[in-house]
């Protein structure tokens, strides 16, 4: 056997036990580090040691030392107090021991409440006495020495004091007895740092006297007093409108005075640093004022947790523009201290609104209201700097949005995560960042914003922005002026209320920016004057030669430029047109005679237009093709705004403000309009991000409203609206497929999907032609019969069709009871058979034919005004509208219901019907508030009423109105409130707009919606809503009937199929056709309706008729002697419904065969005059 020790090799000579060398290296290794570790140990444990000593001895001797200075203090009655007594027996000690026990523990013990009030008033009393060797202050001007420690201990004073206002809480068991403590540590500060207090101060001293006082200001404001972050907790503790905290029962006076105190320290840095030239003072203001927007301008609702009279001090221009100036040279540093800002203390949910929001709240608060701290007061605070207040508050309003947009983006997101995992428990480890909700702290907060919906607020800047305007186009300029920060520019405005309609919407959803809008919609001429500067860019070859127009569109490299605001475009006047042809000439380089079109100030206006291909490109704005992510900042918040609130002005315009009055836009302005923003949606929808959305949802509001006013009564060429997409349009085929794709997704978020093609047909489907979409219609059909047809829903011909026996006197009853029930089947074939009134059935078989006369002749006598279900309206079109007297019908609103599936059938089979509806009523089913200015389309006569009562010039009073409305139903009156309360309510001139409005909602939305809702349901069981969306109400209209009740002869001889025999030239056709274009309109109408059981034309002419429309030789020869005795053929024509053929003998002579064909489409048959 091998020797085990022959293989190691001995590395220290003989021993026991050899090692490998690695082994050896390793153990030597962990030896080096445990004797490292054991002196590291060592040393901890001595450091330690020597810690503990140094606070147990350090204590031991602070408690001997207070009670040697609490023997001290209670002998008061015999000792000499002086100032030296006060600085080296009363001051030194009590500051080392109260250092040691309490300002190191960051807690106030009872045991030292009572020495720190001892303490206090000593201090208080001498300082208060006029003898000099008795002051404390006089040693801050006797020698080097009493300087040295009198602004040594006066710092330490000062920061004991702070940290006892920042332990005031009232919540706290003692609450009295500390509010007691932080008043008199209050009044020691003032007095400290006020030389006006220091009674024993003489004349030739008070220079050395201003020099400590300021030098203790300094440290006043510095970090080591902490004075603004212990100012911040105290103003916490004070009552706030949103706290569920107790409120206190401190006395009042103590709790006034601290507050004062505070409110007075805290201003005092600013009043040294603005008399300070020195320049250690000039460079701590921005410091001071840093410090001062972070910590107490953050503090939720500040003003309203303040007594009243000091609100005006806190509006003070030597504080407000400091902050304001620091927080525009400094706003990145700032934002991020404000974002880390503690907001542990409050009892609030903070995060809700971030600490930049009530910086935002405070500002504006600060800034307006009077001295009664009104915010109705109806101006700024005087003296006030507004170009530096809008500055800021855009910094700060902007940062706002952004964090509130991140968070909204955060909590959608995990919405659409709680979606998709519905079995899953919600986290709780969600960061409170993400905690947005709308309750009454944002209400309150929103509430502080109020100031900026006052009219005044708005119009006090705008003048100064004419007033700034005048000032640049002087020759002169002050050196005031150039020493500012920035002057007020139009701009400025436009983002300050971009901002402020975005927060007011995202932190008030239900009722959103309603206050700001109206403000901003019934300023008189400040859309005017937004509209003419975004004129200049959006049309530049407007301006005029020698005069330099306002540009307000900074662009990154370059400021705004100089102008007046006050040169406000005037609408209205006669050159209107002749301008805006010469900037389509500059645009487009056409010539005059190319464009042609005339307004008309008509109640009705009825423009000219010339439509041809060229003229697209004047209508297709070129600045804002590349969409809301393409223009500039400040381009877009000019667009949001002007879009926003003329949107919101547009609700409430009547037509004849809208068409006679021009106001505030002339016809010519208004095609302008509609011409940017059509651009603008339509390539908005390629590129649209999250920072995009407000514009784009501003700008589609504003542009439907638009379209509608148009689609109603015409002041647009129809080519402005097809301009955007003339030459990047998509297939049919493609746009519908992608819609249809688009529109099965939308179970996901609509922030999470990109925006394309199916965006643009949903939301401006009215840059596709009529025609397209109608196809387009058609093609959601076919896809939609192919999608039934692969879920077995259609198997074959003839396979799940519905067979229905209908009488001919019992249609609409017959129709009812077997076909009510089947909801979406009814998309499936029809089969039916006819009783005659003689109850007989009728001979025939339904390939198609049958189902359309039963779907048009239904709809023609339930719709009838007999039958009780619809009414006509009292316009010259007699259009359908729900009859209000059908609730009380038996089975009125179901019949309603059924009616609407009825429209669904024809709709979805392509049949036209005889009857068009009312524009308000196709609103409702294409899912569109009516407002005020529709009303003229369904009852005239009221609508001229309201128009008197909205421009009555006397007392509304005498009217004698009230906010009711009477109906009339069976011989019954009906009296309806119009608001709760409403019999009791008189309309006056403060009110009547809101009883116009009343009126106009009841009668266009209120009154039909029950009839409007049962119809849609029954619609939508065969049409999908984003089917029908692809149309406006006339479109729908004409969707459904046709539009003209005639019919085109030549487009119908050139889409006519021959068979028999017949041919285009044979003698009976041409006879046929001279007697066709001889017919009256009904006359061809009813022929139509013979032939194809349909009395209208399809919709794209003949070419799209299935099958074609085909006349068939019905060979009737009769003897020669019979022709020259002028006899002719006494068959009557017939007709083939389901394939669309007519049956025509061979007649010889015009006379016969019109009045043969008269006879027959008169006749009410088909099949049995074969």
């Amino acid at each position: 056997m091998d020797d085990p020790r022959k293989h190691q090799v001995s590395l220290r000579g003989a021993s026991a036990k050899e090692i490998t060398r690695d082994a050896l290296l390793e153990k030597v290794s962990q030896e080096r580090e445990l004797r490292q570790y054991a002196r590291r140990a060592t040393a901890a444990a001595l450091f330690i040691q020597r810690v503990w000593r140094r606070y147990r001895v350090t204590k031991m001797v602070a408690l001997e030392l207070r009670e040697e200075w609490d023997k001290c203090v209670n002998q008061e009655a015999g000792l000499v107090i002086t100032a030296a007594w006060i600085s080296s027996n009363l001051v030194r000690p009590f500051l080392f021991f109260i250092t040691c026990l309490s300002i190191r523990h960051r807690s106030i013990k009872a045991t030292e409440v009572d020495s720190m009030k001892n303490c206090f008033q000593m201090l208080l009393e001498s300082m208060n006495s006029t003898d000099s060797k008795k002051n404390y202050c006089s040693l801050a001007i006797g020698t080097c020495e009493e300087r040295r420690v009198w602004g040594y201990q006066s710092r330490k004073l000062i920061s004991l004091c702070m940290f006892v206002l920042s332990e005031c809480d009232k919540s706290r068991l003692g609450s009295q007895e500390i509010v007691a403590l932080t008043s008199l540590a209050m009044r020691v500060v003032v007095v400290l740092t006020d030389v006006k207090g220091w009674k024993s101060v003489k004349e030739h001293d008070c220079q050395n006297a201003e020099t400590a006082v300021k030098d203790l200001v300094r440290f006043l404001g510095s970090g080591e007093s902490s004075l603004y972050s212990s100012i911040r907790r105290y103003i916490n503790t004070l009552d706030a409108p949103c706290s569920s905290r107790p409120r206190s029962s401190v006395q009042t006076d103590d709790r006034f005075l601290i507050t004062a105190s505070t409110i007075t320290l805290a201003f005092r840095p600013f009043h040294v640093s603005k008399f300070d030239i020195n320049g250690i003072g000039l460079l701590d203001v921005h410091y001071i004022a840093e410090k001062y927007c972070v910590f107490l301008l953050t503090i939720p609702w500040l003003t309203q947790r303040l007594p009243a009279v000091l609100i005006p001090a806190m509006r003070h221009k030597s504080v407000l523009q400091p902050c304001f100036q620091t927080l525009l040279i400094l706003k990145e540093k700032i934002l991020k201290e404000m974002l880390a800002v503690n907001q542990s203390t409050f009892h609030v949910f903070p995060k809700v609104i971030p600490p930049v929001g009530w910086a935002l709240a405070n500002i504006i608060c600060l800034a307006t209201g009077g001295e009664n701290d009104s915010v109705d007061s109806g101006g700024f605070h005087q003296e006030l700097d507004c170009a530096s207040y809008v500055h800021a508050v855009n910094t700060l309003a902007e940062n706002l949005l952004s964090r509130l947009e991140n968070v909204g983006s955060v909590q959608e997101n995990q919405d659409l995560q709680s979606d998709v995992k519905t079995n899953e428990k919600p986290s709780c480890t969600v960061s409170s960042e993400t905690e947005i909700t709308h309750g009454p702290i944002e209400l309150s907060f929103l509430d502080m914003l109020r100031p900026v919906s006052q009219q005044w607020h708005l119009t006090d800047l705008l003048a100064i922005v004419n007033e700034v305007g005048h000032t640049q186009g002087s020759e002169t300029m002050t050196p005031k002026g150039l020493e500012c920060l920035g002057t007020l520019q139009l701009l400025d405005i436009v983002h300050f209320y971009s901002y402020m309609l975005r927060i007011f919407s995202f932190l008030n959803p239900r009722v959103g920016s309603l206050p700001v809008l109206n403000m901003l919609s019934f300023t008189p001429g400040f859309l005017v004057s937004l509209w003419g500067s975004l004129k200049t860019y959006l049309f530049p070859g407007n301006g005029c030669k020698g005069h330099k127009p306002y540009d307000i569109i900074r662009n990154a490299s370059s400021s705004g430029k100089d102008g007046d605001f006050g040169k406000r475009q005037k609408h209205g006047n006669n050159d209107g047109v002749k301008k805006w042809v010469s900037v389509l000439h500059k645009i487009t380089g056409k010539s005059q005679a190319e464009i042609d079109y005339t307004d008309s100030h008509d109640n009705q206006p009825k423009p000219r237009f010339v439509d041809n291909e060229d003229s697209l490109d004047v209508w297709d704005i070129e600045p804002v093709r590349p969409g809301p992510q393409g223009i500039s900042r400040d381009m877009s918040c000019m667009l949001h705004l002007f879009c926003a609130s003329y949107s919101h002005l547009l609700l409430i315009l009547d037509d004849i403000e809208f068409y006679e009055k021009q106001v505030p836009f002339t016809l010519e302005q208004q095609r302008q309009i509609a011409s940017v923003l059509n651009t603008l949606v339509y390539n908005g929808f390629s590129q649209m991000g999250q920072q995009g959305r407000p514009l784009m949802e501003s700008a589609v509001r504003c542009l439907h409203l638009i379209y509608e006013r148009d689609c109603r009564h015409q002041f647009c060429p129809p080519v402005l609206w097809l301009s955007p997409a003339r030459k990047n349009r998509p297939p049919i085929a493609v746009a519908a497929r992608t819609h249809e794709v688009l529109s099965a997704n939308q179970r996901s978020d609509d922030s999470l999907t990109l925006p394309s093609i199916g965006s643009v047909i949903t939301t401006t489907p009215h840059v596709f032609p009529f025609e397209e979409r109608v196809e387009m219609f058609r093609e959601f059909i076919k896809m939609d019969k192919a999608s039934r047809k692969m879920a077995g829903e259609v198997a074959g011909p003839g396979s799940r069709s519905v067979e229905i026996v209908v009488r001919r006197d019992h249609i609409v009853e017959d129709g009812y009871q077997q076909l009510n029930s089947l909801g979406s089947r009814l998309k499936s074939s029809i089969h039916v058979s006819f009783v005659s009134e003689c109850g007989l059935p009728e001979a025939g078989l339904d390939y198609g034919g049958l189902s359309k006369e039963f779907l048009t002749d239904i709809s023609k006598a339930a719709f009838g005004p007999e039958y009780g279900l619809f009414s006509q309206t009292s316009t010259s079109a007699r259009l359908l509208i729900p009859n209000p007297s059908a609730r009380y019908l038996q089975n009125g609103i179901q019949m309603i219901e059924f009616l609407g599936r009825v429209v669904g059938k024809a709709l979805y089979e392509g049949i036209l019907l005889d009857y068009s509806f009312s524009h308000v009523f196709v609103q409702k089913l294409l899912g569109r508030y009516s407002f005020l200015d529709e009303l003229s389309t369904l009852d005239p006569e009221i609508y001229r009423n309201l128009m008197y009562v909205k421009h009555y010039d006397g007392d509304v009073e005498e009217l004698c109105l009230d906010f009711t409305v009477t109906e009339e139903s069976f011989g019954k009156r009906h009296v309806i409130e119009l608001k709760p309360g409403g019999k009791d309510v008189t309309v006056t001139s403060k009110n009547k707009m809101q009883y116009i409005h009343a009126i106009a909602d009841y009668k266009l939305n209120r009154q039909m919606f029950l009839f409007s809702n049962a119809f849609y349901r029954g619609l939508i069981d065969l049409i999908s809503p984003s089917w029908l969306n692809l149309f406006n109400a006339g479109e729908f209209n004409q969707l459904l009937s046709g539009g003209n009740h005639d019919i085109d002869v030549d487009d119908l001889r050139k889409n006519t199929r021959y068979t028999g025999g017949y041919s285009e030239g044979t003698r009976t056709i041409k006879i046929f056709w001279e007697v066709i274009k001889g017919f009256e309109p009904e006359e061809r109408c009813m022929l139509l309706k013979f032939v194809t059981s349909c009395s209208r034309a399809p919709l794209l002419g003949f070419k799209h008729l299935q099958p074609t429309f085909t006349i068939h030789k019905v060979a009737c020869d009769i003897p020669l002697w019979a022709t020259m005795r002028g006899q002719d053929v006494e068959r009557l024509p017939s007709a083939s419904t389901c394939y669309n053929t007519l049956k025509l003998p061979t007649y010889k002579r015009p006379s016969m065969l019109r009045a043969k064909l008269l006879y027959a489409i008169s006749s009410n048959a088909g099949f049995e005059l074969s």
